[in-house]
């Protein structure tokens, strides 16, 4: 007879009615309660056997054909038949507004990432437009804008080493690779990545990407494949440094930084409904002028650059030519051919690739890429979900197919920032369709505005980035993290150090490794409470109550503890199991000797209150345990009258005959017991 049966009877003839305190000892006001956590709470075994029927009848491909063709999940799956149909003028004036308003950030932002991705400027607009078309399709949360963000750039350059055909078919198999995870629900590996890990990566890749653009600033040469090994090549070259972009750089970075600040100044009264309609028309012209604050710098310049440029006198470097227009779309380069150098023009040789050599180069990229922007297009939904539930792996699939949809157009990785979804949430975005203005933008950008873009000074695009990314360095977690649990900080600040001193990859693998470990060490070290009780009767026996599951590195630990304290005393030994929901085979194995152990010295060990299916995990290894699910039960195993040591007690067969049917105590009885 199965678990389940044995507990279905055990619970019927389980019928008594009494006084449960009245048993023990009411002399203190301690009380321990114990409660059953049952999986099925009022489901039969002729209901579970008739559903087990029922659904071995029916066919699972038609289940999930029935499924997936359903309005429902359709709905679900397209979430823009949700929100289309109710679409109004309204809706229509606000998307524009805010499509307009952030498409002015785009363009720009997108001119300067490229030069941290290692790439000509026009690929950051490649790569700002079909994610944004795919997301008014696919997306769940309005809010969330699709493009270039700084640690998805950052990430790309590590992987990608500066190679556009490298760069593009790493979007692409990564956007495959999305996908998958969303089929096979693995969305909760981002939940591997805690709080402490991605504060410390957010901060550190700030870091990296402001130091990146001081070479645009400065006017020298680096390299290196670090945070430290750039600033060291850069001071090495420190006398080549050129003052008039350095000037101009610092310039529009406190230009920028005033600007922000300034969108945050009111005039009126508090109360927006006490304004009057000047107040209101200023405070919009402050606000948009603050949200286009990039826009308005770049504008501002390239036009003082192209009249020094035209009067020959330009002291600036400049992005230079940009070509016109969309690129045509194609599938993914598969290889790279190779070319020869330029000694005179300093460009180095091009090795050939075939397509195995190029995914080698990427390594573990593949994986570690889509991980990181999940998780930073999760911390946008999630700044922005206002109490609605995120579909994870919708979000997975929208971000996975705008990939795929960008690598055709040669753009590199695009997934959700929060600065830009804060630009178009603070703009009045209604719905998704604000993705679809931001795109059209930078595709009119990249078919009339290209020739204006070459005037754009590199000191200027480095400014715009290193004024949004200086402000994701996290460190106002440090307080909040030493006030609630300090050992957080230990793998926040090696997440932070690890990714500055090392590559960014072997970085973040290492702050995750000993964050696991942590949790490991966490599992391996249960807490386990100790209780001498005594019932009514007299009788005493030693309670033992882990906290969490029985695996295999902390199962060793409560074996020790509980073999110390059957060998220091002769009283009966009570687990109480009510935490235990889950066992492994190590655990069963060690569970097995402690009651051989027990059974050797004639002392008794009980087990209270243990899962059905943690149970059957001890059963595999035929595993003799006495069973106790309520007070009375236990009562009676405590006696000393008991001769038989060894039998299992999964029923109340001994229960005393005076008890009548009608008077039950359930699976979930409450234990009360005074402390001795």
């Amino acid at each position: 007879m199965s678990t389940l049966e044995n507990e279905v009877t055990f619970r019927k003839q389980a019928e008594v009615n009494q006084n449960l305190e009245a048993q023990f000892d009411s002399s203190s006001t301690d009380f321990i309660l114990i409660t059953d956590h049952r999986t099925s709470k009022s489901k039969s075994l002729e209901q579970l056997e008739a559903s087990k029927e029922t659904e071995n009848a029916e066919s699972c491909c038609s289940r999930s054909a029935r499924s997936v063709f359903r309005m429902k999940t359709l709905r679900r799956r397209l979430p823009f038949l949700t929100w289309l149909p109710h679409y109004n003028t309204k809706d229509c004036i606000g998307d524009l507004i805010a499509g307009f308003t952030v498409g002015l950030t785009v363009i720009p932002q997108g001119l300067a990432y490229s030069g941290v991705v290692g790439l000509p400027p026009e690929y950051g607009l490649y790569g700002a437009f079909m994610g944004c078309f795919v997301y008014v399709l696919l997306g769940t949360c309005k809010d969330s804008t699709i493009g270039s963000t700084a640690v998805a750039s950052l990430m790309t350059f590590q992987f990608a080493q500066g190679s556009w055909q490298r760069s593009v078919l790493l979007t692409f198999l990564t956007g495959i690779i999305e996908i998958l995870m969303a089929i096979f629900k693995l969305g909760c590996l981002v939940e591997f990545v805690s709080g402490p890990v991605s504060a410390g990566f957010t901060s550190a890749v700030a870091l990296i990407v402001s130091t990146s653009q001081m070479r645009s600033m400065l006017g020298v040469k680096s390299d290196g494949g670090s945070f430290l090994e750039t600033w060291i090549s850069m001071f090495r070259d420190i006398e080549n440094v050129r003052v008039a972009d350095t000037c101009l750089g610092f310039g529009c970075v406190f230009l920028l930084l005033a600007m922000r600040s300034f969108g945050k100044l009111t005039i009126g009264p508090k109360d927006g409904t006490r304004r009057n309609r000047f107040q209101r028309v200023v405070n919009q012209v402050i606000k948009f002028v603050s949200t286009s604050r990039n826009a308005s710098v770049v504008i501002l310049f390239t036009v003082i650059t192209m009249y020094l440029d035209a009067n020959g006198t330009n002291p600036f470097r400049l992005t230079g030519n940009i070509p016109k227009g969309m690129p045509a779309p194609s599938l993914p380069p598969f290889s790279i051919e190779a070319q020869p150098g330029n000694e005179t023009a300093g460009i180095p040789p091009v090795p050939g690739q075939n397509f195995l050599e190029m995914v080698q180069s990427m390594g573990y990229g593949l994986l570690i890429v889509p991980l990181m922007a999940l998780l930073e297009t999760m911390s946008v939904c999630k700044a922005f979900a206002k109490g609605k539930q995120i579909d994870i792996t919708q979000e997975m699939i929208a971000c996975g197919v705008g990939n795929i949809a960008t690598s055709i157009f040669s753009g590199y990785r695009c997934n959700g920032g929060l600065a830009r979804s804060a630009v178009n949430n603070a703009s009045g975005c209604r719905t998704n369709m604000s993705n679809l203005y931001i795109g059209v933008i930078v595709v009119l950008a990249l078919n009339f505005l290209t020739d204006y873009f070459a005037f754009i000074p590199k000191a200027v695009l480095a400014a715009i980035i290193i004024s949004a990314v200086i402000f994701q360095v996290q460190y106002q977690v440090v307080t909040p993290m030493w006030r609630s649990k300090r050992s957080d900080l230990v793998p926040g600040i090696l997440a932070f150090v690890t990714c500055l001193v090392l590559p960014l990859e072997i970085g973040i693998m290492v702050a995750i490794g000993v964050n696991l470990l942590f949790i490991l060490y966490y599992a391996a070290r249960p807490k386990v409470t100790l209780e001498q009780l005594e019932t009514q009767q007299g009788i005493r026996f030693v309670k033992i109550t882990p906290d969490r599951c029985l695996i295999f590195p902390s199962v060793e630990f409560v074996r020790n503890m509980v073999l110390k304290l059957g060998s220091k005393s002769t009283l009966p030994v009570v687990i109480d199991c009510t935490y235990i929901y889950a066992a492994d085979y190590t655990a069963a194995k060690v569970i097995s000797s402690i009651v051989e152990d027990f059974r050797r010295r004639q002392q008794k060990i009980i087990f209270f209150n243990l899962k059905p299916s943690v149970v059957s995990v001890f059963e595999g290894l035929n595993t003799r345990l006495v069973l106790c699910y309520n007070t009375h039960a236990l009562n009676q195993e405590l006696r000393p009258d008991e001769p038989d040591l060894s039998r299992s007690v999964d029923s109340l067969d001994h229960a005393e005959s005076g008890n009548g049917a009608s008077e039950c105590v359930s699976m979930a009885s409450t234990l009360s017991l005074a402390r001795s």
